[in-house]
């Protein structure tokens, strides 16, 4: 059972500007974290997502209200404390050199190591469980400063599960990541959601990753504040429509996920069904053209069919490809929207 591991009471957080000064960022925050959800972070540059993860992780103090872990304020725990129930995993590029993956995992350990930090057979089967884990057995006795990035972030997942807490926060953990591999650091964290119960929340910029992965959403808005939900209920209410309103970005209804705003000047109809028609869609619309559908009967207008695209215009020509019919259907007079 999902268990409620963060709470957050009114909060409001902010930084310091001056002496004695200090900028709020956001207010009057409500929200709560469970375990065994992966929980995601959206929000535009500079609207208060890295100073809230600060703030949740004590790096720097809230400016009014409450935060509460696993049932206590958070100032009520000692940092020895908190470093056994928070692991955070930062955006920073790891530049460490002449250390193995295994050794720097083993630095998970240090709240438990004492003064000397030396590990006892205990820590490094810790070690080598988070290793397995996260399926990076391969890698442990690599040099860290020869890994990709892709693959020095699984590290640090690795290294912040050696560190035996029960919440983890990350900071833009796919960031400088192909998208291969943003998409197997995703899939990694919801598997160990699924297998640890742990308690994960990150910040991300990847946002059609998050509604596809992510069990709750976190939209942080400079007006709205932050708004809680499983992406198909942020859908539903229309809160995803409206969260990058007039960016250039829109939200499809159909799949559930952000798509570029297309400008359209000209239309035509197409019949068809299928993958095929999926893509000359996509095609068309991306050279400024809105597709009617159902197809008119009135030409110009394509027909999909099984091995070719049909364009009825003046006469009726077939093409193999939709690069060459998009030669031809730029060459006519299309009406205008």
């Amino acid at each position: 059972m999902n268990k409620e591991t963060i709470r957050l009471d009114d909060l409001s957080i902010g930084y310091s500007i001056k002496k004695h000064h200090t900028k709020e960022v956001a207010s009057h925050i409500q929200a709560t974290i469970r375990s065994g959800e992966l929980t995601c972070l959206l929000g535009e540059n500079g609207v208060g997502k890295s100073t809230l993860l600060r703030t949740l992780s004590a790096f720097q103090p809230k400016l009014g209200g409450h935060i509460w872990l696993l049932g206590r304020e958070v100032e009520s725990y000692t940092d020895r404390q908190l470093s056994r129930i928070i692991s955070v995993v930062l955006t920073e590029r790891c530049e460490i050199r002449n250390m193995t993956v295994r050794d720097l995992v083993g630095m998970g350990r240090s709240p438990y190591t004492g003064f000397w930090g030396r590990l006892s057979q205990n820590d490094w089967e810790v070690v080598d469980r988070s290793i397995r884990l996260v399926g990076i057995e391969v890698l442990a006795s690599r040099m860290v400063h020869t890994l990709s990035d892709g693959e020095r972030q699984k590290v640090m997942i690795a290294k912040a599960l050696a560190q035996e807490t029960p919440i983890i926060f990350l900071d833009e953990p796919t960031a400088f990541l192909d998208y291969p591999s943003k998409v197997e650091i995703m899939q990694l964290l919801y598997r160990l959601i699924q297998t640890t119960e742990k308690t994960i929340f990150l910040s991300t910029h990847d946002l059609d990753l998050a509604l596809e992965i992510a069990d709750k959403i976190w939209l942080m808005e400079r007006k709205q504040g932050i708004t809680v939900g499983t992406p198909e209920d942020l859908a539903l209410s229309g809160r995803l429509k409206s969260f990058f309103s007039g960016r250039g970005v829109v939200f499809d209804d159909d799949s559930g996920l952000y798509r570029i705003q297309m400008q359209y000047k000209y239309r035509i109809g197409i019949r068809g069904e299928g993958v095929r028609y999926l893509m000359l869609r996509k095609a068309l619309q991306r050279c400024g053209i809105r597709v009617d559908n159902p197809a008119s009967a009135v030409a110009p207008f394509i027909e999909v069919g099984s091995e070719s695209f049909i364009l009825h215009a003046e006469e009726a020509v077939c093409y193999e490809t939709i690069e060459t019919l998009l030669q031809a259907v730029r060459e006519l007079s299309l009406p205008e929207i």
